[in-house]
């Protein structure tokens, strides 16, 4: 029998920019990310139907198509930065029944994740099948 790869499905090396678009369309972005972003206070997206690109791009508060990118905790000011992507995933039409984590590149400023290639499939680890030390699945 072929050996198969283990998908660990927990956060990537922190170092590693990541964008995680969970179910139902909340955008996670890590530390990495955000830092090649500039750490902007508002976002917007813009979608490339042709190309089957999404871009994040840095905003300001006056535009009215931007969106908050807030920490996860916010008291602490850590965590994954969270926005709220929702309408923005039924728009283009992208599947958010399972989270899926892109790694975007940097172009003009702006983070671009490329829906051409496959992302990689997120489970949290509270949904993995748990196993007792026989190593079966409960």
């Amino acid at each position: 029998m072929p050996f198969e790869e283990f998908q660990k499905g927990s956060a990537p090396v922190s170092t590693v920019p990541a964008i995680t678009i969970q179910k139902r369309g909340l955008f996670s972005v890590n530390d990495a990310a955000y830092k090649m972003l500039g750490e902007p206070m508002m976002v917007t997206f813009l979608w490339d139907a042709e190309a089957r690109r999404i871009a994040i791009s840095p905003s300001d508060e006056s535009n009215l198509n931007a969106y908050p990118a807030r920490r996860q905790n916010q008291s602490k000011g850590t965590g994954p930065v969270l926005i709220a992507g929702t309408m923005f995933a039924k728009f283009i039409g992208i599947d958010t029944t399972n989270a899926k984590r892109w790694t975007p590149s940097l172009e003009d400023g702006m983070l671009i994740l490329d829906l051409n290639v496959e992302g990689s499939l997120v489970i949290a680890n509270r949904n993995r099948p748990k196993q007792d030390e026989s190593g079966d699945a409960d």
